[in-house]
């Protein structure tokens, strides 16, 4: 749909003329040709650098990093250029019809090369947007929002839910607010706020604590930087006890941050201590991945804890 109706956008990254390794272009070039879409040498810094140079000249910049454990490389592109390009020229120049898309998190088999969750250290960076979809449906509202931005976003895709998650995603064009979290699951025991493929392992977590009588509201944060607090806030003055879960490890993950403002908004409605149930801080790993990850049993221990305080 982007590349139909801006005909400036070109979509670019290591095999993305094949399809990519997730066949997530797989016939844009046919449809669009080698101008548009193309394959680039395997090297991020300069996908990125090359994305930057192509919006600032009023292109649309697609740029698709195929891991996002490899996005490493071209983080001064990122956060050094792209991030301040309108700032340094006072508004004269930006790279604001960039978007960066890349698959990230655990996928069941990806070590600790190809499945970390790299959310935090962009969302850190002034003057760019990290974007994270839940499924397929959230997937294409947000990902043409983010294309439509005039700021360069960072489109970080849940790898597990490429072959996993299923949805009758509809064919007209539509986009989803970036700046507005959204409540998937009403509750009033429990706030739960996560984002992306962690969606559904908190949905398990609720539906289990919904049989001990717990009624658990579910967030999906959607934009991670700039965050819709105002949702959150609201949820957790209702129900008094907040969740925060992530597959990142818990050390400077996104959830500190939540959590934070949370205590400050929220201080005098809170029952219970604020809970993190996120990643450890270790290297991602392959065999020991079913201990790492902040499964449904975790966030349901989290919950117990948090109403019985």
């Amino acid at each position: 749909t982007a590349l139909e109706k801006d005909s400036t956008a070109a979509v670019f990254g290591e095999d993305v003329k094949f399809g990519g390794v997730f066949r997530c272009s797989l016939d844009l070039n046919e449809k669009y040709g080698d101008d548009r879409v193309f394959n680039t040498p395997l090297c991020e810094q300069g996908i990125a650098a090359f994305a930057i140079g192509l919006a600032s000249v009023g292109r649309t910049a697609i740029a698709e990093i195929q891991f996002a454990d490899y996005m490493y490389p071209a983080f001064d592109q990122i956060v050094n250029e792209a991030a301040k390009f309108r700032y340094r020229a006072g508004s004269a120049f930006d790279v604001g019809a960039l978007t960066i898309r890349s698959p990230y998190g655990a996928v069941g088999h990806g070590g600790h090369y190809h499945s970390q969750s790299p959310e935090a250290y962009y969302a850190h960076t002034p003057g760019l947007k990290v974007v994270i979809p839940r499924d397929p449906v959230t997937t294409k509202g947000l990902l043409l929002a983010s294309i439509r931005d005039k700021n360069p976003v960072i489109f970080l895709e849940p790898k597990a839910l490429y072959r996993a998650s299923e949805a009758d995603v509809p064919v007209e064009d539509y986009e989803l607010d970036l700046h507005v979290a959204e409540v998937v699951h009403p509750g009033s025991d429990v706030s739960i706020i996560s984002w992306g493929s962690q969606i559904q392992v908190a949905m398990q977590a609720a539906k289990m604590a919904e049989e001990d009588g717990i009624s658990c509201e579910v967030i999906d944060l959607q934009t991670i930087f700039p965050y819709d607090w105002e949702t959150l806030a609201q949820s957790v003055n209702k129900t008094g006890r907040c969740i925060i879960t992530h597959e990142a490890p818990i050390s400077g993950g996104w959830a500190a941050e939540i959590a934070a403002k949370i205590q400050q908004k929220c201080f005098l409605r809170l029952e219970s201590p604020i809970e993190r149930v996120c990643g450890y801080d270790t290297p991602f790993p392959r065999t020991h991945e079913s201990i790492y990850m902040p499964s449904k049993w975790k966030i349901y221990e989290a919950i117990k804890r948090s109403v019985h305080f």
